[in-house]
């Protein structure tokens, strides 16, 4: 076992470690700090298979953004902890048999020929670029699934917007054109004070 293969396990036990507290943290803060370790940590293992762009995306992108946002989510709401809990053991059987269902399609897909015949770590040459084999994967092999990922990310986008935009009763929304059209006469109005103290609204 070299250096490398001790990093490794190291990573991944941090990896299951996190994992393992963001699914039993009680508090909701602290199940989103577990999963920030467990991006981390899932990023040094991506360091060790030489995708540093895959590294510093799933840190950048998911630490540095997604998580912050799930913080700022988690610490606004008032969440009730106590009835957060009732059902945990209503659905543990059906949690614990999904849980099942993916160490199997794991087991499945790690033992499979394509995945055991990598012969372990592939030490690439030293003008390998992670970055541009990535794209050209991207945009030649895969490039119909990764188009057809951009359009449902539009669509969800779009739904969402429509979702929040959408017109209640009751509630007070900005009309843009209406203020962009909108002239001074209609919304000043000067008022002349008399001496007698009276006013003069007629003024213009």
């Amino acid at each position: 076992m070299n250096f490398m293969d001790v990093v490794f396990y190291v990573f991944a036990a941090l990896t299951v470690f996190a994992g393992m507290g963001v699914i039993t943290a009680r508090n909701p803060v602290n199940a989103a700090l577990f999963l920030v370790l467990a991006f981390c940590s899932s990023a040094g293992i991506w360091m060790l298979l030489e995708a540093e762009f895959l590294a510093i995306v799933l840190v950048l992108v998911y630490v540095g953004a997604v998580m912050v946002l799930f913080l700022f989510v988690v610490m606004m709401l008032d969440i009730n902890l106590v009835r957060l809990r009732e059902g945990f053991w209503r659905w543990f059987p059906f949690g614990a048999g999904l849980a099942g269902l993916m160490v199997f399609e794991m087991i499945y897909v790690l033992g499979a020929r394509q995945t055991s015949d990598t012969g372990g770590n592939v030490v690439h040459p030293a003008n390998y670029s992670n970055t541009k084999e990535l794209g050209r994967l991207l945009y030649t092999d895969y490039v119909y699934p990764f188009e057809l990922a951009a359009v449902l990310l539009l669509l969800a986008m779009v739904a969402a917007i429509a979702l929040t935009l959408r017109r209640r009763v009751g509630v007070k929304t900005q009309n843009v054109s209406d203020q962009v059209q909108v002239k001074a006469a209609d919304r000043v109005r000067i008022v002349k004070y008399m001496q007698d103290g009276s006013t003069d609204t007629s003024a213009k």
